[in-house]
């Protein structure tokens, strides 16, 4: 009884020693407002905004009804049209994740500091994949579109480049944040710095590179979709034409179609994942 007592009075005594949470909802409050301020400034045309006519969306709304309406209807009739185009595009999707996944292997160890002691080198990797990822997808496809022509090769291409640039950056970064004490025993065995990152390095990585392959194979099917707009082959070739002819029955049915692959893809992906943990 009386250590139990003693416990509770120890407690309680520390408990009164605590100051008290500090309430500062004034700050919240003229944060959030001077968030708000700032926003809707940046809608007004008079001082420097963005031109936002909230007032056409209320007289025009009829045209997107109307729009909405035809995509409710989907055209089922249309998609056997559709099977070659998307095959065109898994077919973009697989090889710019496949290639760029050969290439990215080299490029991260290049560019994480741990498996590349070598500060100019690894800065001039960093260096080029910060330049690669700094331009768009879209610019790729309709600059590479105008290069080699209209059709898959520019898609490719332009896929190659954008997992390029997200598996060199995210595994890179990873093992930068890791522990490595594994490789600090290979050094100590006297092993060169190639030995240490093909026998330990990569064992220890290859999880990372697994889940970021997937991650831009999924990437890769949602980006062919917006791509073939600007002519980069696959199915968004066959979506940009139907829109243009205001088909809009038929790109609904385009866009069931996306979404299904997408989802089919994303919870094969999932599966292979737990079978790497």
């Amino acid at each position: 009884m009386t250590t139990t007592t003693a416990l509770t009075d120890t407690t309680d005594d520390i408990a009164a020693r605590i100051p008290p949470k500090s309430r500062q909802l004034w700050r919240t409050l003229v944060g959030i407002s001077a968030l708000l301020l700032f926003t809707i400034a940046t809608t007004i045309p008079a001082i420097g905004g963005i031109n936002i006519d909230l007032a056409s969306i209320v007289h025009n709304w009829h045209n997107g009804y109307s729009k909405m309406l035809q995509m409710l209807q989907p055209n089922f009739d249309f998609l056997p049209r559709t099977w070659r185009p998307m095959v065109e595009t898994l077919q973009m999707a697989l090889v710019g994740a496949a290639a760029s996944a050969v290439v990215s292997i080299s490029l991260t160890l290049w560019a994480a500091k741990p498996t590349n002691p070598d500060g100019l080198t690894r800065s001039i990797v960093r260096t080029m994949i910060n330049v690669i990822r700094a331009v768009p997808d879209l610019v790729y496809a309709t600059v590479l579109v105008a290069m080699v022509g209209v059709g898959a090769l520019p898609g490719v291409l332009t896929l190659f480049l954008f997992n390029i640039g997200i598996v060199v950056k995210l595994v890179s970064e990873a093992i930068d944040s890791a522990d490595h004490s594994y490789m600090e025993a290979g050094r100590a065995a006297g092993g060169t710095q190639t030995q240490i990152n093909r026998s330990t390095a990569l064992a220890q990585t290859w999880p990372l590179f697994a889940n970021q392959w997937l991650y831009t194979l999924e990437l890769n099917v949602r980006i062919s979709a917006i791509l073939g707009i600007v002519g980069a082959g696959g199915i968004g070739r066959l979506l940009d034409e139907r829109r243009a002819f205001y088909a809009y029955s038929d790109v609904s049915i385009i866009i069931l179609e996306i979404l299904v692959v997408v989802i089919a893809i994303e919870l094969l992906s999932n599966f292979i994942r737990k079978r790497l943990v």
